[in-house]
């Protein structure tokens, strides 16, 4: 039988274990930060195992972990959150001691201080029973509130919790301030071209580092133990310590092994390029479902880089962990992270009916959508602004909107459809996104039009569009008409080049008139106004006709019913098939 415990679990029973288990799905109340009940049951396991038990409680009163140690020691799990290193992990640790003795030993202290606590608590316990309860708090990153041990009766739950509060504040003020005033200083390191490395430092500089080096070591493939080999890892030791570089980004999909070898070496932070563009989707999501994706393909990404050494740390190593930004909780053991994505998937699986429901909704009343679609940065949202007259974020960075926008628009021949906006593509996208944004990303897939927006400002535009070829091939969106469109052309130089693309300037207003007359003329292709004129004798047909398409206008004559409608080329050639072309006013 298989068990969540960790730690020293050699020689206990399954029966123990599996009353160990089941502290996973104790709860604590509102308003407890200990409850008497779960002391007395630690109390009992404790001295029966002779063996130290550790337990890690979140705010919301969950117990994620469980540990076994030794008679005078456990093993302490880092739960700092990646993107945020110094502030607390919002988590207490609670740990027995069975000499009986409740006093916080300097280890836990230093833990504490480690793994920043939300509380590090020692019970005593003794006989079977606890005895007395000391809990420290961080004041500040190197001051710890070291309150005396009370008896175990007398826990002051409100109190202590109200301390948390009160640490998490004083704490987190002081990450702040030294945030603002230090950014991460990050080196990059590429194989492949010096154009992805400076795509790397702008999304570098997008999540918020400062990039102090860049270097290119040009490899037919990556070292299997240390990405750009050790002779190179080396001296890139020396280029960080160097540059006083506390983060290394690597332009490549790294594995675990990888990570801690790195780290291990170079002895700063250590990450690739796709954990980084994991941190900018989280940063930019901003609607619910969005948030979901995005934790969705952070856990994916996670769930294969569960090494073992690094995230469960003995509390005598004194170390730090696994470490850089994209993740929302370092420590979560493979089991914690399966049962999430599950409900992730469900989450998101309820948003995608909703979805479908609105999206049959426009193809029932005909409404056809046009999807503006490329590179990140490419102006996207700035065009969908200045077409619709709207104010959606947009700003000269690289994924700077995250979630679908949708407008609606209407041609000068009054067809109406609706403009979406989508997440930008980048090169070597992670398939976690792909997959997580996947019924995002079908709004595009599903289109009737899509308008391929290209930077002209850029010198790698036509990479740029080969990317988007392969992003939109790959999401099967293969059928729809297509526009190109090359922006910024009011700052390209030199001019660029594209056949039978629409220049343009989504700032200035240049050349749009020109794309709304491109757009119109592939809505026409598919979709056609037409006047149905219904006798008062065949008046039925109304009923079969109107859920074809959007009905523009309708006028009852001394004859019959004149039906003005927008509907696809394919439904109208069926209809004149069936009841001819009188159907129809000329």
């Amino acid at each position: 039988m298989k068990h969540n415990v960790q730690g020293n679990i050699d020689g206990i029973r399954d029966a123990m274990l599996q009353q160990l288990d089941d502290l996973y799905s104790y709860e604590l109340e509102e308003g407890e930060y200990l409850p008497r009940e779960l002391m007395k049951m630690l109390a009992a396991y404790s001295c029966r195992l002779n063996r130290e038990i550790a337990v890690y409680i979140t705010r919301d009163g969950e117990i994620v972990h469980v540990a076994v140690g030794t008679d005078s020691d456990v093993e302490l799990v880092d739960f700092r959150l990646r993107r945020n290193n110094r502030r607390l992990s919002r988590i207490r640790c609670i740990h027995t001691h069975p000499d009986g003795d409740g006093h916080l030993s300097d280890v836990d202290l230093s833990a504490l201080k480690i793994f920043r606590y939300d509380a590090m608590t020692a019970v005593g316990v003794r006989g079977g029973e606890p005895v007395n309860v000391q809990t420290a708090f961080l004041k500040s990153e190197q001051e710890i509130l070291l309150p005396d041990a009370v008896a175990w009766y007398r826990v002051p739950d409100l109190e202590w919790l109200e301390q948390i509060e009160i640490s998490d504040r004083s704490v987190g003020q002081e990450e702040t301030d030294q945030v603002t005033e230090k950014p991460e200083r990050a080196v990059l390191m590429g194989i492949e071209s010096q154009e992805s490395l400076e795509e790397l430092k702008r999304l570098a500089e997008t999540a918020g580092a400062q990039v102090v080096g860049c270097f290119l070591q040009k490899r037919d493939r990556p070292d299997g133990a240390l990405f750009i080999g050790r002779g190179r890892a080396e001296e890139l030791a020396r280029d960080c310590q160097a540059l006083d570089a506390d983060l290394c980004i690597l332009d490549e999909e790294l594995t675990g092994i990888q990570v801690r070898n790195l780290e291990d070496l170079l002895r700063i932070k250590v990450i690739d390029r796709t954990a980084l563009i994991l941190d900018i989707f989280a940063q930019r999501a901003v609607s619910s479902e969005g948030k979901l994706q995005v934790e969705l393909a952070q856990l994916q990404y996670q769930s294969t880089r569960l090494i073992g050494q690094g995230l469960v740390l003995s509390r005598l190593a004194g170390g730090i962990g696994t470490r850089g930004p994209g993740e929302s909780q370092l420590e979560m053991n493979r089991r914690r992270i399966r049962e999430r994505v599950t409900e992730l998937k469900r989450r998101l699986e309820a948003v995608e009916k909703q979805r479908e429901v609105r999206r049959k909704n426009r193809e029932k009343n005909g409404t056809p959508v046009v999807a503006l679609v490329g590179y990140t940065n490419s102006g996207k949202s700035t065009l969908l602004n200045t077409l619709t007259g709207s104010d959606v974020y947009a700003q000269d960075q690289l994924f700077a909107t995250l979630d679908a926008v949708s407008r609606r628009m209407e041609t000068e021949e009054k067809t109406e459809y609706l403009l979406v906006d989508t997440v930008g593509f980048i090169r070597k996208l992670p398939h976690t996104l792909i997959s997580a944004f996947r019924s995002t990303l079908e709004e595009a897939a599903l289109a009737d039009v899509l308008v391929i927006v290209n930077d002209g400002a850029s010198s790698e535009m036509t990479k740029q569009h080969d990317t988007v070829e392969q992003v939109l091939d790959e999401l099967g969106a293969t059928e729809a008409r297509r526009i190109e469109a090359v922006n910024k052309c009011d700052i390209a130089d030199p001019w660029p080049t594209f056949p039978g693309a629409v220049m343009i300037s989504a700032k200035t207003g240049a050349g749009l008139e020109e794309l709304k007359k491109k757009i119109a003329e592939a809505l026409q292709e598919n979709y056609s106004q037409v006047t149905f004129v219904i006798p008062f004798s065949k008046y039925g047909l109304t009923a079969q006709i109107r859920p074809l398409g959007r009905v523009v206008s309708e006028e009852h004559t001394d004859t019959g019913t004149e039906l003005t409608m927008a509907v696809s080329r394919e439904d109208l050639n069926r209809l004149l098939r069936q009841y001819g072309s009188e159907l129809v006013k000329s």
